[in-house]
């Protein structure tokens, strides 16, 4: 009977394409380059990645468009480029489920790409992204996502902010434009990060982004694409910054990976840092009704070999399974269930005075409630978080 119970667990923590996990053609792929070193693996053939991810039980890789097509292709080489890829994705079952544009490695973006002083600079990015959603149309991508790597300062004196943001939405506006027109039927989805590689980047946290999409012309068709990474390393919770996403009906897309606080940009392996924040997560995203891609954008460490990286995939993707399992636990166990009702979890959920009206608000002014016997109550918050520690260390 032991021997079956540990059979079924493993069964349930192999990943299969029902779970919908995506990789980045350039996390695989990332050859464990750094701004201190060399490259310390071969660079993958991303057909070769795709075969690989399929075999570990993935649903699909995500892109940018010169992860496939390497910048400045001409027209035939991009198309056989193209060819050869769509096969590979026939034979595999995967799929492109998101796309991107690189506006951030050549040097012509140095200064921003929808938001660069240079007006021409801007040009150049637009009609770059419109050639990549093109790409990224064909290969049959729901969602496209926008990471502003460039969009920022060193210099405060540099950019007028206003003015800047001006042109990100003038550039979305466009290309949200450019998208009906073309009746691609995407969506796009804007990912936020504070700093790194500009030393302040526009947008920098969920609720800038959100903000932002306020004032487009088509809101409807832009979201959000928050990473771990990007909230985690300015010190911001990434489970909060997704549950307000999913509050704003937002979330689009979601990259997974690891981060500590106060770092650079680190896109460790899912799960390997802050394991209550990614309990909290998965249990988010599996209770939300999110039926997207859960995505990883990652890349094993620098110490490791081919061989380590796919070592690294399926890291990310059991761990993922790891968790979900313990939050189904969570909500089958009885002590926790107590513990959430002593601290009064469900009553938060419950509207505070109802709908406004002269005799609710007399009421309500004519009869505060005691503080004193408030202000007396305890809220048991360390024995319900000691009970989740426990259940996340394997203890219940």
């Amino acid at each position: 009977m032991a021997q079956q119970a540990v059979e079924a667990h493993s069964e349930a923590y192999k990943p299969n394409r029902a779970h919908k996990f995506t990789f980045g053609l350039w996390t695989v792929g990332n050859p464990g380059g750094d701004p201190f070193g060399e490259d310390t693996r071969p660079r993958l053939d991303p057909n070769d990645s795709v075969r690989k991810l399929a075999e570990l039980g993935a649903y699909g890789v995500s892109l940018h468009d010169d992860d496939l097509v390497p910048f400045g292709s001409p027209s035939p080489e991009r198309d056989e480029i193209v060819k050869r890829f769509k096969k590979t994705l026939d034979e595999t079952g995967m799929v492109v489920a998101m796309a991107t544009t690189n506006l951030f490695k050549n040097p012509v973006f140095k200064d921003g790409a929808f938001t660069s002083n240079d007006r021409a600079v801007r040009r150049f990015a637009l009609a770059k992204t419109m050639r990549a959603i093109d790409l990224g149309a064909e290969l049959g991508a729901k969602t496209y996502v926008f990471w502003g790597g460039r969009e920022g300062v060193e210099s405060m004196a540099a950019k007028k902010p206003s003015d800047a943001l001006d042109r990100y939405r003038e550039a979305m506006d466009f290309l949200c434009e450019y998208v009906i027109d073309q009746g691609y039927g995407l969506r796009f989805a804007m990912e936020p990060k504070p700093n790194e590689p500009r030393g302040d980047i526009f947008l920098p946290t969920v609720g800038h982004a959100l903000a932002f999409i306020s004032t487009l012309a088509h809101p409807e068709m832009v979201g959000l694409n928050p990473e771990t990474a990007h909230e985690t390393m300015s010190g911001l919770s990434f489970y909060h910054a997704v549950s307000q996403t999913l509050w704003h009906g937002k979330l689009f897309h979601i990259d997974l990976n690891g981060q500590k606080i106060g770092r650079y940009d680190q896109d460790l392996r899912f799960g390997s840092e802050d394991l209550k924040d990614a309990f909290f997560l998965v249990k988010l995203l599996e209770e939300s009704g999110y039926e997207g891609p859960r995505h990883f954008d990652a890349h094993a460490y620098r110490g490791e070999n081919p061989e380590g990286v796919w070592d690294f995939a399926a890291g990310c993707m059991r761990t993922y399974l790891l968790l979900k399992e313990k939050a189904k636990r969570f909500a089958a166990d009885p002590e926790i269930k107590a513990a959430m009702e002593a601290a009064s979890v469900a009553e938060l959920g419950k509207p505070t005075v109802g709908a406004y009206s002269a005799a609710a608000a007399k009421e309500l002014h004519d009869n505060p409630g005691d503080p004193a016997a408030l202000a007396n109550r305890g809220y048991y918050n360390e024995r319900l978080d000691q009970l989740v520690v426990e259940l996340i260390l394997g203890a219940r």
